[in-house]
């Protein structure tokens, strides 16, 4: 989940791309300030679809209407997971900032299509939809006070540092496994990564090494945990595709919950509309949620698909090989199904039908997202009653989002707020 960032140099991408001529640069500030006057350039001047140019030179459809990514996301044959199939593997350094996200072919959930991803698919749901909800959420409340009692006292916190980035981490941690000294190891690596910087690479390898650990660690005593369900799955798997799969469940649940806590919760503190919900009130709480999913998705773009064939998509020419990027944060602003959905304003209440965890046979698998609401939701509650007077600490026109087109949070959310006590002292 390493953070996209351009390439100093750009070289010039091979002669024919389909993105190259008048393609849209998917980096700059504009996708940082406010993404979605991006998209409707986008929609202005090239309809549904449109031709990009990733850091490096390298070109891809950028997938921005929503009926065209549903059409993508729902025809796996046409548009598979693949990234076998990219045609620009030739042109592809070793050291492209863009390759941990894009991957290569591996056997993954995550990097694998077909019978190969279903094999993996069918023992990794299992073993995350027996995860109980009554004791994730009593995990989530646990470690949501425990962090909330590190700052409680000073009146002031980084929610993002502090609270938004380690929770869910923690709590995925304790799922698949590990004791509670080693989950805070493990949110430090995922920092790591996420941040992109030049300890990434080793931070991969590190996070490669805890999941080794904990496999032989269930392999010799099981427990009541994602991986030891994993490991009891009847069809047989090699460790590195049981290591493969663990990090991707722990990398894909941290980032992207992170930022839905930390973005639903500054919607909370600077919408007029969702003040009641700091006194208290249950439903704006789940209606900031589902605003985020629709207006300020974390996963903004997602990659990707790969064209099996020629093909046309939303007036398209696009070629065997292709790369296709998910505009899921596009796609859901797209304003004819706006008009057709919930008008042409934000989507309110409880209307479901975002992408914001994709679509089709490769979308996120039904359990992630249920632990992923209720980490989210637990951990905003959590916050609330600990801290009823929660304010931002600076302007809201100071916040500083992500420099990233892919990726949608907020760097740091300072608050202030009265100090309490910790749960310590309440007993």
């Amino acid at each position: 989940m390493t953070r996209p960032s351009p390439a100093e140099s750009a070289p010039a991408a091979p002669a024919g791309c389909p993105a190259h001529a008048g393609a849209v640069p998917l980096w700059g500030p504009g996708f940082q300030a406010e993404p979605q006057t991006v998209y409707r350039g986008m929609r202005r001047d090239h309809g549904p679809v449109v031709p990009v140019e990733l850091p490096g030179g390298f070109p891809a459809w950028l997938v921005i209407g929503y009926r065209e990514l549903h059409r993508v996301t729902s025809d796996g044959e046409l548009f598979p997971r693949d990234v076998g199939l990219w045609n620009q593997w030739p042109n592809v350094p070793d050291d492209w900032p863009l390759l941990p996200m894009v991957g290569r072919p591996m056997p993954s959930i995550y990097f694998s299509a077909g019978e190969e991803h279903r094999r993996h698919v069918r023992m990794v749901t299992p073993a995350l939809e027996e995860a109980d909800p009554f004791r994730i959420r009593g995990h989530c409340e646990q470690l949501a006070d425990r962090l909330i009692d590190d700052v409680c006292a000073r009146g002031t916190a980084d929610l993002v540092a502090e609270f938004c980035e380690p929770l869910p981490v923690l709590v995925l941690a304790r799922l698949i496994g590990f004791p509670d000294d080693e989950g805070a190891a493990i949110a430090r690596v995922l920092k790591d990564l996420a941040d992109g910087g030049p300890e990434a690479q080793s931070a991969h390898l590190r996070f490669g090494e805890h999941m080794a650990r904990l496999l032989a660690a269930k392999r010799a005593e099981p427990g009541d945990d994602v991986t030891s369900r994993m490991l009891a799955f009847p069809e047989e798997f090699t460790d590195e595709e049981y290591t493969l799969d663990l990090m991707a469940i722990t990398a894909a649940g941290h980032l992207t919950t992170a930022d839905w806590i930390s973005n639903s919760v500054r919607l909370m503190l600077t919408e007029d509309e969702f003040a009641h919900s700091m006194s208290g009130g249950r439903r704006s709480i789940g209606e900031a949620m589902n605003e985020v999913l629709w207006e300020d998705t974390p996963t903004q773009i997602l990659a990707g698909r790969w064209a099996a064939r020629d093909t046309q998509l939303g007036g398209q020419r696009v070629k065997a090989g292709d790369m296709l990027l998910l505009g899921l944060g596009a796609a859901n602003t797209d304003p004819l199904i706006r008009q057709g959905v919930s008008g042409p304003g934000p989507a309110q209440g409880g209307n479901g039908a975002h992408l914001a965890f994709s679509h089709g046979e490769y979308r996120c698998p039904f359990p992630a997202q249920e632990i992923a609401e209720i980490i989210a939701r637990t951990g905003i509650e959590v916050l609330l009653d600990r801290l009823p007077d929660l304010r931002l600490d600076v302007p809201a026109e100071d916040l500083v989002r992500r420099p990233s087109a892919f990726l949608r949070g907020t760097t740091a959310l300072p608050v202030r707020f009265t100090p309490v006590r910790t749960t310590g002292d309440l007993s």
